[in-house]
């Protein structure tokens, strides 16, 4: 009997870690089926959403499996303000597709799934959004609440995926909704594993609870609440866009960026390690100008990734453009996350 994985505890604010699935045959479709049905009945969904999620995600895996000869799938818990929703993200490296609205029209079915078709899983989705580029691969992110109705675009989203894809994952990361934007923060535990994640988890707690906003401050709180801890890399940006700039403190090697369609802009860091050896913070300003997203990530993703091979990836959301970065520049040697905030209004 096959032993189901279960996440950790439900976090608000995009912080729980995701399950990831290798997709790389058929049988592997079934037990993406289970592991998401198990998620769902976990966050309370009804028999028949869950239903529905499972007839969602074997289409996308199926599609995966049997178009790209493989890939992953991600499973994790989201939150929108009080609602959980359950998002599923494929992802693979396939020959991808000019047209992939073509395949959401309703009656037409991609070969050897269940036949339902994209235009059905949109339906049954909250969201779902699909992104592919000829001979580079396809995204489908999907995301469900308990029942079927909408839900606004999201404006953050993350990825995080431990060392081996399994375990626990010395990246975190966290955000909150603040009246003139965004507050985040994305922490690399030093290492990886159980100890790494302890240190990332205390600066989340950290981050969620704290009165301030400012990211300076944030940075010295986590600095003292971490010290028993391995330490850490940390970066925390607050993102006002009515102001149209981001205010931002980072320590170690977590890479901050700016991008539009022109040229991206690095947020400079500072060396040192929060919880051990922080250095005199110093809190950046920098004008959003053009900028469309901003991300973060952790080491465990290389920073000589570009958007070139991606065109329009920005159109679509941020979810999708963190899985793409992960998919692209992920080095598969440490823990790997992505954060991406949408920039403007």
């Amino acid at each position: 009997m096959e032993a189901l994985t279960v996440l950790g505890e439900i976090a608000p604010n995009g912080t729980e870690g995701d399950l990831w699935l290798t997709l790389d045959d058929v049988s592997a479709v079934a037990r993406a089926r289970r592991q998401t049905a198990a998620l769902a009945h976990r966050l309370g969904f009804s028999e028949t959403r869950t239903g529905e999620i499972e007839i969602v995600v074997s289409e996308l895996a199926s599609n995966v499996v049997k178009h790209a000869r493989g890939g992953d799938l991600a499973i994790g818990v989201v939150r929108r303000g009080e609602t959980s929703l359950l998002r599923v993200v494929a992802i693979d490296s396939g020959p991808g597709s000019r047209d992939i609205e073509a395949l959401v029209t309703d009656g037409v079915s991609t070969s050897g799934t269940l036949g339902i078709g994209l235009g059905a899983a949109r339906r049954l989705a909250t969201s779902l959004d699909l992104y592919s580029v000829p001979a580079v691969g396809t995204i489908a992110e999907a995301q469900f609440a308990d029942d079927s109705g909408s839900a606004p675009a999201p404006a953050v989203a993350s990825l995080t995926r431990p060392l081996g894809g399994t375990g626990p994952c010395g990246d975190a990361v966290a955000y909150r909704e603040l009246p003139e934007g965004h507050l985040v923060m994305l922490a690399d535990g030093l290492g990886h594993g159980p100890l790494a994640a302890a240190a990332s988890g205390r600066a989340v707690e950290v981050l969620l609870t704290s009165a301030t906003t400012g990211p300076g401050a944030l940075l010295a709180e986590i600095h003292r609440a971490i010290g028993s801890t391995r330490g850490a890399a940390v970066a925390v940006v607050r993102i006002e866009a009515d102001a149209g700039r981001v205010v931002h403190a980072s320590v170690g090697n977590v890479s901050a960026r700016l991008v539009g369609h022109g040229r991206s802009r690095t947020l400079a860091a500072q060396p040192g390690i929060v919880g051990h050896r922080m250095p005199r913070l110093r809190e950046q300003t920098e004008a959003l100008n053009d900028a469309l997203a901003l991300v973060l990530h952790s080491d465990g993703v290389s920073d000589k990734w570009t958007l070139a091979g991606l065109p329009g990836v920005l159109g679509h959301g941020p979810g999708v453009l963190a899985a793409a970065l992960l998919r692209d520049a992920a080095v598969h040697r440490d823990d790997a996350s992505v954060l991406a905030v949408r920039t403007a209004r």
